[in-house]
Order: structure tokens, then sequence, then C-alpha cells
């Protein structure tokens, strides 16, 4: 492989070429979960620079993992364990992190390593936005991660992160690079002159092709969501629906570009405090809202109340970084964070103890009126809706949630605000919990499940054996979707496998497909229909084999494929 590294370095330059074990640490480690080995962590400085990256991958048959921000929750994005063919290196697309505004700002082009809060940024001084704003997960998240993840987040009315407008690479069988333009857009014939110009924004709007047969977001999910009777979720990775080359793609593809629309900034909007003990009265709203409002709430976030304590607890630090610092120097933070978890004389888990230490010292950051529904009500929600609809909303929730066991407030902006970021903080709540009490946890079994439209039966009633293995369950998601993420804090002592297996079987007799918005990384197990479209898009096997737990040999192990070989 030494020839392979030294290619490698004539590329990108030597300190791009990361080998040394804690050098690589940060890439080869998953935000929630997963680890692996790595030949090495490429980091490539222009999308020229990545094709030659891959080129010389592909043609020294090791294996390729394509990485951005390294946000994911199911491990998708790094290594797991150490049997790739040939080795593994990580091909990281931090530093190509451009983004084209086209058509008056209506589109954007988005390259490999834009992240979702560059893109909101470009489009808020002319009164638009992306498809989706931050959500559940972290900061820092990748646009191009969220299209090849098929990314569900929080806005009710567009669907999944979606696009049929990308520029990507195809390993072929013979062990070749072949580039596909399906942006949209004209670029000339040869690889690195498209790829010269995309990088640069050396094309003009002339070069911009209308594509009407192709979309940039998913432009039927909003009458989708509303088929309450539906046995079906509304949204989940493996539907074929929203499989489409680099969509839902899971790294079998070496993607350069998407081209994603972007949405006028909805103005004047209201967000309502929800809270009740009666999970039906919940039930009978989602009904209500999507079989009869003229137009669709924009969010509806739902969190339990072990859900809210915990995130109150363990995400206290995080919602006062966020709200004090804003989210421009996150990133310079989280890149402090792992620097100091790599140095090799601090315990694992240091930064996450300390910044826990810390939090405890500051003031109460929940305003009072959250705080009093936190004690009267189990469960919680957040429903945020378009101008237009807060006439019908108002009476709506007269009458549904006005009494002592359903009651409801209308949050000032700023209660809306601290409401919404204290939901955003749940998930890495969980990660720090476990973090700070290694000593009890055995691990996080983290799923993110997707009920059919028409269940009304929604809230979880583990078996009295399966409850006494969790130390904590927390439930919260996006309720009007029907995607919801549970997470459970299992004791020490218990197979999290064998448990997170049982919980399986409990989802399949409900009906649910799982997962719906994180991908299956290497945490689930893809299903046929997942699997058919990753062996289609990735013949030789050769990008971020073994994802979904299939197989990782070259040409998926198929021995009638061998003759292929080069």
């Amino acid at each position: 492989m030494s020839d392979l590294i030294a290619t490698l370095r004539t590329i990108v330059g030597g300190r791009h070429v990361l080998t040394g074990a804690r050098a690589t640490a940060r890439y080869r480690q998953g935000y929630r979960t997963g680890s692996g080995a790595a030949l090495a962590v490429v980091r490539p400085g222009s999308l020229i620079d990545q094709w030659r990256v891959a080129r010389a991958c592909v043609a020294a048959d090791v294996s390729i993992v394509m990485q951005a921000a390294n946000t994911g929750l199911t491990g998708g994005s790094t290594p797991d364990g150490e049997d790739y063919p040939g080795g593994c290196v990580i091909i990281s697309t931090v530093r190509l992190a451009h983004l084209h505004l086209i058509r008056d700002g209506r589109q954007a082009i988005c390259l490999p390593g834009t992240t979702l809060h560059a893109l909101e940024k470009a489009l808020k001084p002319i009164g638009r936005e992306p498809h989706s704003v931050i959500g559940s997960s972290c900061f820092g998240a990748s646009v191009v991660g969220g299209i090849c993840n098929n990314s569900g987040g929080s806005l009710v009315q567009r669907g999944p992160a979606f696009t049929q407008l990308s520029l990507h690479a195809v390993v072929e069988p013979g062990g070749s690079l072949r580039l596909v333009n399906h942006l949209g857009v004209a670029l000339g014939d040869d690889p690195e002159e498209m790829l010269r110009r995309l990088d640069s924004g050396a094309f003009s709007e002339a070069d911009v092709q209308d594509c009407a047969d192709r979309w940039a977001h998913d432009h039927g999910y909003a009458a989708h969501v509303r088929e309450i009777d539906s046995a079906t979720p509304a949204r989940f990775n493996a539907d074929a629906r929203r499989l489409f080359e680099a969509a839902g793609s899971a790294g079998k593809l070496i993607v350069f570009a998407v081209r994603v629309d972007s949405f006028p900034r909805q103005e004047g909007a209201a967000t309502f405090y929800l809270g009740t003990n009666d999970p039906a009265r919940l039930t009978a709203l989602r009904r209500a809202i999507l079989r009869d409002a003229s137009t669709l709430p924009i969010a509806g976030e739902y969190m339990h109340r072990d859900a809210f304590d915990i995130a109150d607890r363990y995400g206290k630090d995080m919602f006062v970084a966020i709200e004090r610092l804003g989210t421009d120097r996150l990133p310079a933070l989280f890149a402090v964070k792992a620097w100091i978890d790599g140095l090799p004389f601090l315990q694992a888990g240091f930064s996450d103890r300390l910044m826990q230490r810390i939090g405890r010292l500051l003031p109460d950051h929940l305003p009072r009126a959250i705080r009093r529904f936190r004690d009267r009500f189990a469960h919680h929600l957040l429903l945020k809706v378009p101008e237009a609809a807060i006439g019908e909303t108002r009476a709506l929730l007269a009458a549904l949630f006005a009494d002592a066991d359903a009651d409801h407030f209308e949050c000032p902006a700023p209660i809306a605000a601290k409401a919404f970021l204290h939901r955003f903080v749940a998930a890495g709540a969980a990660v720090r919990y476990r973090a700070v009490h290694r000593r009890a946890v055995a691990d996080i079994v983290a799923l993110d499940i997707a009920l059919p439209r028409n269940a009304t039966d929604w809230q979880e009633i583990l078996p009295p054996d399966m409850e006494a293995q969790v130390i904590h369950r927390l439930y919260y998601g996006h309720f009007l979707c029907h995607v919801f993420h549970q997470d459970y804090i299992v004791r020490k002592g218990v197979e999290p496998i064998a448990f997170e297996h049982r919980l399986w079987a409990l989802l399949d007799r409900r009906g649910a497909e799982y997962p719906a918005e994180h991908n299956v990384g290497h945490l689930y197990r893809a299903k046929p229909a997942l699997e058919r479209f990753y062996r289609a898009i990735d013949p030789r096997n050769q990008c971020n084999p073994g994802i979904g737990q299939t197989a990782r040999a070259r040409y998926w192990g198929d021995e009638h494929k061998e003759a292929t070989r080069p």
C-alpha cells in the first residue's frame, strides 16, 4: 500500500493524507456508534482532487468510504471493523464546502462538504431556506450526506431529503471510474474540465437546464403524508419511491454535487406548546390536522417527559453554547472537543465529563412555562404552523387541548426558540449520559422508526423483562410524519445487540419500518429492495462495502461475476 499512499500524497499534499492511529481516530469513530481501521484518511481540496483520489483507490482495489462531517447516527460513514477487501481508505470531503445558488436562489448546487448550516446562511439574505433546517441530531451535517441517507428532518411539508439531479461517479465492474452528469448543468465532456468548472463556478445560467422531468425535492410528500388511512409509513429509508442514484446511495457512489430546491421563508408563523397525559389526544390531533387542515403545519415535534429530563440535565451545556455562541462557532468547539478526546493521557470521554460539570454550574435555561408543563404532562408536542393556519389551529386546540388532562399555550418567539432548542439537544444528551455513566451503561440502542400512517396506538409498551434491562427509554420524534427516535440506555450486563433484535421483532408486529431517516449504517440490515438498489449502483461493491450488513466481498461474493475482474 506504500505506492498508493505516495500517490495520494502527490495528489492532495502530505498534510492531507493521515495515516497514524491518533490522526485518523476522529474519522474512524462514528458520532454515536461504530469504528474500524483505515489505511489512510484523505482530504481532497478540490473536486479534481476527489476524482483523482477515487481513481487511485479504485485502481489499487482498496475499499472506499466517503465521509462528510461524520455526524451520522448509525455509523454508515465510518469503517466498521477491519475486514475490508484491500483495506479501507476514508475520503473526507470537509474541505469541499462550496455551493452555488442558481435560478435566483430558487435552487442550489452543493458540493460534498457543504453543510446544511452554510446553505441556510447563504439563502437567508434572499428570504429563502433549504429543504431541511437543523433538526434533532447535530450541527455540521452536510447537504450531500442528507441526500445520500434520505434524511428526514422535522419539516412536515417537504418529506425526506431527495433529488434526482446529481454529479457522481460509478465504479464500473471492470475497475474503472465513470463520471455521470445528471446535474442538469452543461459542463462539457472531459471529467476533469467538468469538475474544474463546477468547483470554480465557471458556468452561466444559460448552462443550467430546466430538467422538468427530474425533481430536486419530493413534490408528492405533502399529499402522501395526509393519507392517514394508509397501512404504510409516510417515509423510511428502504422506500423504493425515493431511491434514485445519489438519493439513498449511502456511500455506494462517489458524489461530487447535488442540485436541490430552496423554499420561501415562512414569516409570521406561530408555535404552540402542547401537553397531555393521554396519548389518544395527540392521535386525535394528528388525524384532524392531516385530514382537515387547509395548510399543513411547518413542524410537529414530540418529546416524552423522560427524554425532556435527560435533555434538561445532559444537554444543558450544549443548549447554552448554541444559544450564546451561535451556530457559526460550533464546528470549532467540536474540533477542540475531538482534539482533547484524542490526547492519549486522558481517559475516554474526558471532554464530555468536563462539559457536564460545567453545565451543572450554569443557571436554569428553560422558561417557567415549559417547566410547568413538564411537571403536569408526560407527553409534549411543539406545533409550528404558518400564518395562514394560526386561526384554525387555535380553534382546534381550544376543542382538543384545553382541560386538566391536555393543555396548550401559544409561545412568544423567545420561548419557542428555547423549546425547539431543548428538543434539538435530546439526541446528543443520550450520548452524554453514556459518557458520564460508563460504569452503569452497556451502550445506547438507538432506533429511528416509521409507523404506518393509519396507526393509532403509537406509544410503545415494553415487556416487563425488557423494561428491566434499560436505565432510561427516550422517545422523541416527528409526530405528524409518525417518525420516532427511540433511544434505550441499556444496563451493564445486558447484550445490546440481542436487546435490539428483540425490539425489531416488536416493531415488525406493529408494521413499522426502520430505519426511518438515518439510513441503515452498520446497525440495521438492509431490506431486499434497498440491497438491490445498492447492488445496481455499485456492482463491484468497492464503495462502503458491508453497509446495511450486506456482503463485503468484491462483486458481492457472486461467483458468476468473477469473470469480470480486471
